[in-house]
């Protein structure tokens, strides 16, 4: 019966028309296949990466059926098709038993498509199996598609093609996904165990785990009847779970960057980055989060950048544990923009790199109340040079740069800079902008230190080459080359570093390179951005959920991972450090009274000077630097009141007495020392005549128990309060 049945139906598949208008080539078939990840290539053309793109399908690259196991071959035509390579395409012998089993209710174990038949499908959608189940009409159109197929497909490419086209489990299609996916191996890898286990994927690729163990058990001992079952069962286990995390991905690269170039699905990508120095960062990068993950940093991104050509030569936009782009996402900028402002200033003629700042406690009132930066230390110099404010990182000088150079300039600034991501008002910053309470991401930051490396010159940064009459073309100037080439050398400078982060740490190469660092209020952001003479270093270290890192600063935390990569980027050649631009000077000075030892120093032509003078404090507007007006000092409840102080300080108090509340304190040539009393306050500078010349109000909160009488004492030496007391809304710690 089941041979008749097959002589009624050959002489019809004979005499009928062709399925298709058009049956594909195998080379039309492979040309058409589409991984769905980029293959990311370095300057040179190594692969440095793939990235996946297109999240409709898993798929990697086409591969050729030498490239395969044989024993996947022949587990699959067991599985799918034993005839196949009798068969001109269609089974009439499958067919006859397939039609009986129907008419008889038999139990199939195999049905009648042939592997060529099935392949037909995979190519064309209309003659694909349906969710209904296939009517013998839909067998009939298949079975005429495989017939077109066979006549000018060979056997071996026929299986090639059903290999690489047939879906294997969710979202894996092709064999190369597959069995890198469920194996973590190429094809050409496979057992015998591992090939029983696809080959029964593919009639039902969402079938349970245990089903699928069963049908790869006895698949596999049809081939083998010495397999063990157990380990079968062990290794589909294993393989459904490896099918959880993503395909394994190298050196840091995120679909972001990939996305960035333009690139689609099985595009090739010729990037500016360099594989080796990529390779290395992320390592590099890795090793450092691991040694802080004690301090609660996860997360860190990396960028490195040519000088002359604007070109990445590394990309590292995270560990490789999140799809976050560490390069470009916003955060706080901490201190990594005071070098863009004291550039303003000196390229303005406002100060000079030997200017003397004033470093004593500032409170400036905002619409939000009193703003009251801090040093990061919390220590105050009364007076610091430009050199030793900007490379020692000190806020309150910072501050008082900003008010010289105005806000709107310097937020104008640093949009001309590159930073776009300051798309507030300049009033929405304020006065803190000085100390980077703005958001900035990594790449545009260290692209404005590019410019500040290249002497005030700016071009577009680039992942992809582009030709040097473009690149030229491009050009322009953002910057005063003398006050970049002063900023640059301040930078630099490790003795004036020192008075701030001592002369050994991890910003001191061995080689020419100048350097900032910044962290972030609540110690969120830590950066760490510094440049060579050939290369520009971006580094950024903290926690993509926002959360605070526990004890870490620009030196402790981004910076070894910036000195590393530097150490790296010049293991072949020093960098040298740059020649002084025109309209610079070189100019001994020295100090008086002697706040700073005398040095050379360089100055904008027309700027130097052999002597900076401080104006003594006795010769100053008579002011009270401490308390100041308004401000609001809470008292400790967990220091003991008899420990608790505030300490009045004047400028220009000579002749002048101090009084508070009316009740007079002492002589204001010497700071006086007050244990504070919970309440309103008013405190006074006194002349002779009795007559107030300058006058704070202030208040003290928080009950003092046990606290009962108020004391004085003076001293003529000191610095600002060091009690628990605090002006409201101090600025951030930041360096």
């Amino acid at each position: 019966m089941k041979a008749l049945l097959a002589w009624i139906l050959l002489p019809l598949l004979l005499a009928a028309p062709p399925a298709l208008a058009a049956v594909p080539t195998p080379q039309d078939v492979k040309a058409a296949w589409r991984s769905s990840d980029t293959t990311l290539l370095d300057r040179h053309g190594e692969v440095i990466d793939t990235v996946r793109v297109d999240m409709k399908g898993r798929r990697l690259a086409w591969v050729a059926l030498d490239d395969i196991s044989p024993t996947l071959g022949r587990a699959v035509l067991q599985a799918e098709d034993q005839r196949f390579m009798e068969h001109g395409g269609i089974d009439f012998q499958a067919i006859g038993k397939a039609a009986w089993d129907n008419l008889f209710g038999v139990q199939r174990t195999r049905g009648a498509s042939t592997i060529t038949m099935q392949l037909a499908g995979l190519l064309d959608p209309k003659l694909a199996p349906r969710s209904a189940g296939r009517t013998w009409a839909s067998k009939w159109d298949q079975a005429l598609a495989a017939r077109e197929l066979e006549a000018g497909w060979n056997k071996r490419q026929i299986l090639e093609a059903y290999l690489n086209l047939a879906s294997y489990r969710g979202e894996l299609q092709g064999i190369g996904a597959a069995a890198r996916a469920l194996f973590g191996k190429a094809p050409s890898g496979l057992d015998a165990g591992e090939a029983a286990i696809l080959a029964s994927l593919l009639r039902a690729p969402a079938a349970p785990p245990r089903t699928v163990a069963r049908r790869a058990c006895a698949l596999a001992r049809e081939l083998d009847p010495r397999t063990d079952c157990a380990a079968i069962e062990w290794e589909v286990d294993a393989a459904f779970a490896r099918t959880a995390a993503p395909l394994p991905s190298a050196a840091g690269t995120t679909p972001q960057l990939v996305r960035r170039l333009g690139a689609g699905p099985g595009s090739v990508v010729r990037s500016t980055l360099d594989a080796g120095l990529q390779r290395y960062v992320a390592a590099t990068l890795h090793r450092r989060l691991a040694e802080l993950a004690g301090r609660n940093v996860g997360d860190g991104a990396v960028i490195v950048i040519d000088n002359a050509s604007g070109e990445v030569r590394a990309y590292v936009a995270n560990d490789g544990a999140s799809e976050v782009d560490g390069v470009t996402a916003l955060r706080q900028a901490g201190s990594t923009l005071k070098p863009f402002l004291y550039e303003l200033a000196l390229e303005r003629g406002q100060l000079t790199a030997a200017s003397l700042l004033d470093d004593t406690p500032v409170d400036i009132p905002t619409v939000g109340g009193l703003y009251v930066p801090q040093n990061y230390d919390h220590q105050y110099r009364d007076a610091a040079s430009v050199r030793t404010s900007l490379a020692g990182s000190l806020n309150v000088p910072a501050v008082r740069t900003l008010m010289l150079a105005g806000l709107e300039r310097f937020h104008e600034r640093l949009r001309q800079l590159g930073i776009t991501s300051l798309t507030e008002a300049p009033e929405f910053y304020g006065w803190s902008l000085a100390l980077g309470s703005g958001d900035v991401s990594l790449l545009e930051l260290t692209g404005a230190y590019r410019t500040l490396a290249n002497g005030g010159m700016q071009d577009d940064v680039t992942f992809v080459p582009r030709a040097g009459a473009a690149r030229q073309a491009a050009k322009r100037r953002v910057l005063d080359a003398r006050a970049s080439f002063i900023v640059a050398d301040i930078l630099s400078d490790r003795a004036a570093r020192s008075t701030t982060f001592g002369l050994s740490n991890e910003l001191a190469t061995g080689f020419w390179s100048a350097v900032k660092t910044g962290t972030s209020k609540d110690m969120r952001d830590n950066w760490c951005v510094g440049f060579s003479d050939r290369y520009t270093v971006g580094v950024w270290v903290g926690n993509f959920d926002g959360g605070s890192m526990w004890d870490v600063s620009g030196v402790s935390g981004a910076a070894p991972v910036w000195r590393d990569v530097m150490d790296y980027l010049h293991r072949d050649r020093p960098s040298r450090p740059p020649a002084a631009p025109p309209g610079v000077v070189r100019q001994t000075v020295r100090f008086a009274p002697a706040v700073e030892p005398e040095r050379s120093e360089w100055f904008v032509r027309g700027t130097e000077t052999p002597l900076v003078e401080v104006l003594a404090p006795a010769r100053r507007a008579p002011r009270i630097v401490y308390p100041a007006s308004d401000s609001i000092i809470a008292l400790d409840p967990d220091i003991p009141p008899s420990l608790q102080r505030m300490r009045f300080r004047a400028y220009g108090g000579a002749g002048l007495r101090w009084k508070l509340d009316d009740a007079d304190v002492g002589p204001a040539e010497q700071a006086a020392t007050w244990a504070p009393l919970p309440g309103e306050h008013e405190l006074k500078l006194v002349g002779s005549d009795g007559r107030a010349v300058a006058a704070a109000r202030f208040e003290v909160r928080g009950a003092a128990p046990g606290q009962l009488a108020s004391t004085f004492s003076t001293s003529s030496g000191g610095s600002a309060d060091r009690s628990s007391g605090n002006g409201v809304n101090r600025g951030e710690s930041e360096r």
